[in-house]
């Protein structure tokens, strides 16, 4: 029925409210019964907890009084004033507080409300300012809470007394204003700033005075204020004529006089002011009064008034227009020299584009030279071949009459002609840069020198010459056909320029990862100004006979050497010999293969009694072709196309041992497709040899992919012989003891 939490007045009214109802209905009763008697003891101990309440009531009150007379003495004693509003009225204060304003101290009493009090302050006549409004402090103090920082504002009061009002809100209800005096600081800053002020003001008067431009300041109405000694010097005017207050126009008057302004000036004067006021700022070169020359600088300032600076550029001046015409003059010579150097330009262009026209002719000419000699090679190789065919045939014929020695020398004259005419193509084929022409591959070094060695010997026995050869297995990165050129090359030279009775010998060595082929000869020798040269077209060694050669062989070497990345070198002293060196690349994870050996000498007494396919377009190689190997004993099908060798094949009824095929036929008619279709007719893996003109890698891929054997024209007539027989004999199937083969073809 009591709230126990509700304020104890509250509480012992609501007691005896209840006692009073309590006894006025136990007296309404007629008779004292139980229940009346339970409401009158009931009532006499609420009577008698309402004295105990009323008694801790009035012990509250007086430590509450005497809490406040503690809190007031110690607030007496603060040097600090004071105040404390509840519920935006006035609590407690201090008297320094209440007696801070005395024109208002009568008003500040109890509950006075704490926007009244502002009120109160802005209206006192002993506040000077503030360096805030009091209404802001107000709005403030509404919108902060507890934990938001004090508000504060600095006050003036009269007799130059300052104070700093401090306004912080404690709780909800509770708002703090604290007066704190701090006159002393105010005043102490105040001198501190004066002194400041002070030294300032003698340090720019020491930078004024002591400024190297010439500085004044003139009023709005054109009067002298203030200046410096250099404003003086630099105009040639007395301090007596500078003094303040002087009128611009007595100055302007006092500098005429005495020559000391031109009339040019000051007849821009009025102008200058007029630009002066509409931009704020000035900026002119002037000349003065003895040859000198000055900047004149001048801003208006806020006030109306307007400083003018002066700068004394009499040397700038003077260097500058010294500048300037030595500029001038360099100019000129320069325009001079420009002219001279355009003439000069133009000529050298006219030089150049004759060079230009020069060098496309040449270039022109030589790629017309490249481009024909390797269209015509086919055409060229053709006749040699027919020739070679011929006059092979022609040896055998004659070898029992007394023309022999007149065909011997006709065969050499053509080998001659052949060995230029291959140099001449290898040399174009390496000019045209051709991707096609070199392909390098694992190629096995001992089977190249062995072939060379077998090709040159007749050579070499007819010269009466010692050729030996080391035998190697090792394998480089090469272009094979390139790579046995070269080596043919050198052998062919050592042998040529070995005299009777001497020796060439060629094998490798190894050094490091590189091995170095080298042919050593016991020749002329090479003297050492000559050795540079004799890799160029058509040069010789001024100790060669006449009639040795044109000089193409070293050349091929060297230019396939380059294109193949080999180093080649020389060694050489004349009458004792040379040695030739290449060093190559070797492949070391190549895998050894046997080399064909194709054994020539032991086959021209031989027969070739076999059947032999030949398929050429030109009549007179196809006609030399059939008539060297029927002289040896074979029976040749002759045929000039694909059709008219199928055809052939066809009504013999059987295979051929072996096919003979040109790689360019009629249109689009080739070699490759003759024998594949042979093949396919027969179904049988018929041997096959391509002999063409066309040295290109991408025929030599084709024959192996096709399992075809290649030769270039002009053939090596005892080489390919060789290698007719030894396709036929791999070829061959195996024999019973009677000597019948097991299968017909």
């Amino acid at each position: 029925m009591v709230d126990p939490r509700a304020p104890l007045p509250e509480q012992v009214k609501r007691q005896s409210k209840i006692i009073d109802a309590l006894v006025r209905r136990a007296s309404q009763q007629k008779d004292v019964g139980p229940s009346a008697y339970r409401a009158f003891q009931s009532a006499i101990d609420l009577q008698q907890q309402v004295a105990a309440q009323t008694l801790e009531l009035e012990s509250a009150r007086y430590e509450r009084e005497r809490t406040r007379k503690a809190l007031v003495e110690a607030l007496a004693s603060m040097e600090e004033g004071f105040a404390l509003f509840t519920d935006g009225r006035l609590n407690i204060c201090n008297e320094l507080f209440k007696e801070l304003l005395p024109d208002i101290s009568g008003m500040v009493v109890p509950q006075l409300e704490l926007k009244l009090y502002f009120d109160l302050m802005v209206n006192s006549r002993f506040l000077v300012s503030t360096n805030s409004k009091l209404d802001i402090v107000s709005k403030a103090l509404e919108e902060a809470g507890p934990s938001d920082p004090a508000v504060s504002i600095v006050a003036e009061l009269l007799r130059d007394r300052w104070y700093q009002l401090s306004v912080q809100k404690t709780s909800p209800e509770n708002t703090v204003l604290l007066l704190t005096e701090i006159t002393t600081l105010v005043q102490h800053n105040r001198r501190e700033k004066e002194n400041l002020i002070d030294q300032q003001e003698d340090y720019l008067q020491a930078v004024f005075q002591n400024m190297s431009a010439g500085v004044c300041t003139f009023s709005a109405e054109g009067q002298v204020m203030m200046h410096n000694g250099r404003f003086g010097d630099i105009l040639g005017v007395p301090l007596s004529a500078l003094q303040p207050g002087t009128p611009v126009q007595s100055l302007l008057s006092y500098m005429t006089h005495r020559n000391l302004i031109e009339d040019s000036v000051l007849a821009q004067m009025e102008a200058w002011q007029q630009d002066m006021v509409n931009k704020g700022s000035l900026s002119r070169r002037v000349p003065h009064g003895g040859g000198r020359v000055l900047d004149v600088y001048a801003n208006l300032l806020p006030d109306g008034h307007f400083l003018v600076e002066l700068k004394d550029v009499t040397l700038e001046a003077r260097s500058t227009e010294l500048l300037e015409n030595r500029v001038m003059e360099r100019t000129a010579e320069l325009t001079r020299a420009n002219a001279e150097l355009t003439s000069q330009y133009e000529e050298k262009a006219r030089v150049e584009e004759e060079l230009r026209i020069a060098k496309e002719r040449a270039e022109a000419a030589v790629s017309s030279k490249t481009r024909f000699l390797a269209a015509a090679s086919h055409d060229l190789l053709q006749p040699i071949n027919a020739a070679k065919l011929l006059i092979s045939t022609l040896e055998e014929t004659t070898r029992e009459t007394r023309f022999l020695p007149m065909v011997e020398r006709l065969g050499g004259a053509f080998a001659s002609a052949e060995y230029l005419l291959h140099s001449l193509l290898d040399i174009s084929r390496l000019e045209s840069a051709d991707p096609d022409m070199v392909s390098p591959s694992d190629v096995n070094l001992g089977a190249i020198m062995m072939g060379v060695k077998s090709d040159q010997m007749l050579l070499a026995e007819q010269k009466s010459v010692q050729l030996d050869v080391v035998p190697s297995s090792v394998f480089v990165r090469s272009d094979p056909v390139y790579l046995l050129r070269s080596v043919q090359n050198l052998v062919v030279n050592a042998i040529q320029y070995t005299n009777v009775g001497g020796r060439v010998l060629f094998g490798c060595r190894r050094k490091g990862d590189k091995i170095i082929l080298e042919v050593w000869d016991t020749g002329i020798g090479i003297r050492r100004r000559d050795q540079a040269r004799i890799f160029d077209e058509f040069t010789r060694a001024e100790n060669v006979p006449i009639g040795s050669g044109v000089g193409l062989g070293l050349s091929v070497v060297d230019r396939a050497c380059r294109l193949l990345g080999h180093r080649l070198s020389v060694r050489s002293k004349p009458g004792l010999g040379s040695v030739f060196s290449i060093e190559m690349d070797i492949v070391h994870s190549a895998t050894p293969v046997a080399a064909q050996h194709i054994p020539v000498r032991e086959l021209e007494a031989e027969s070739v009694d076999h059947i032999v396919v030949v398929i050429e377009n030109d009549a007179d190689v196809l006609y030399g072709t059939t008539q060297w190997l029927e002289q040896w004993g074979a029976s040749v099908l002759s045929a000039s196309s694909t059709q008219q060798a199928v055809e052939f094949v066809k009504d013999m009824g059987m295979a051929p041992d072996i096919i003979l095929a040109d790689y360019q036929l009629d249109g689009a008619d080739t070699g490759i497709r003759a024998i594949a279709e042979i093949r396919a007719m027969t179904g049988t893996q018929v041997p096959a040899i391509l002999v063409t003109a066309d040295r290109s890698e991408t025929v030599r891929r084709t024959g192996e992919q096709n399992n075809i054997s290649v030769m270039t024209k002009p053939a090596d007539l005892l080489r390919l012989r060789g290698l007719i027989e030894w396709k036929i004999r791999s070829n061959a199937p195996p024999t019973d003891r009677s000597g019948q083969t097991k299968q017909e073809v």
